[in-house]
């Protein structure tokens, strides 16, 4: 029996589609694509230093002038900065802290580490005082291994003999709510100092912000927490 012309057409645009899943199949797998992944470009890596700061743009961040106390002036052989580029990460040094370090600008390294990809420092001083900020910036999580470590510090260095004086020198430390993600403070004090030391470290995400003042008779406390307030504010914007 013949089919009314219409059945015909319907019959031929039901089977177009077969035939073209059917070309389709076989052009897949006969591609260079299909099943060996010959042509795939593999995952890049991601880069750790991403999401970091650069020297120079830490630079910016560190206090100006007008943070710091009246009468102190700029150290300029005491500023320096990573620039444009991130230094290659070194791991933390082990073995006893030399608790020396906590008398000097960098203290940061009695951590252990030496520090980060990329840093900026500078420091403000008169013939008796001074006060002195750094910021370093550390791939993934090593800022809150470097923020474990001088809590450590702390407890390892409770006393320790200064560098000049031979002195005996007390440290009492403990964590400082309401700076940046965590934050800590220690306090160092001797029966032959007129005035004791304050050091604040601060955490910023991947950033850690060190701080030392001897400024002002609170031990440079007051000091030491205005600066440190104003670089994290800047680390923010």
């Amino acid at each position: 029996m013949r089919l009314p012309s219409r059945a015909v057409m319907l019959i031929a645009a039901a089977a177009l589609p077969l035939a073209l899943t059917a070309c389709s199949t076989g052009s897949t797998g006969s591609g260079s694509d299909a099943g060996t992944g010959t042509s795939a470009q593999p995952a890049k890596a991601k880069d750790p230093d991403s999401g970091l700061f650069t020297g120079t743009r830490l630079k910016q961040a560190l206090a100006p002038s007008s943070a710091f106390p009246a009468g102190l002036a700029l150290e300029s052989d005491g500023s320096a900065d990573s620039g444009g580029q991130f230094l290659s990460p070194a791991g933390p040094k082990a073995g006893k802290p030399d608790c020396t370090r906590l008398e000097s600008t960098s203290w940061i390294q009695v951590s252990g580490y030496k520090g980060g990809v990329s840093f900026a420092q500078n420091g403000y001083a008169n013939k008796t005082e001074e006060v002195d900020q750094e910021i370093d910036a550390f791939q993934g999580t090593t800022a809150t291994a470097v923020m474990k470590a001088l809590r450590t510090v702390a407890a390892e260095c409770a006393t320790f003999t200064d560098t000049d004086a031979h002195a005996k020198v007390n440290l009492t430390g403990g964590a400082t709510a309401g700076l940046g993600d965590e934050a800590y403070t220690m306090t160092l004090t001797s029966g032959y100092w007129e005035n004791g030391t304050t050091l604040i470290a601060a955490r910023s995400g991947g950033s850690v912000v060190t701080v030392l003042s001897t400024a002002g008779g609170d031990n440079g406390a007051a000091s030491a927490k205005k600066v440190t307030t104003t670089i994290l504010s800047a680390l923010r914007k």
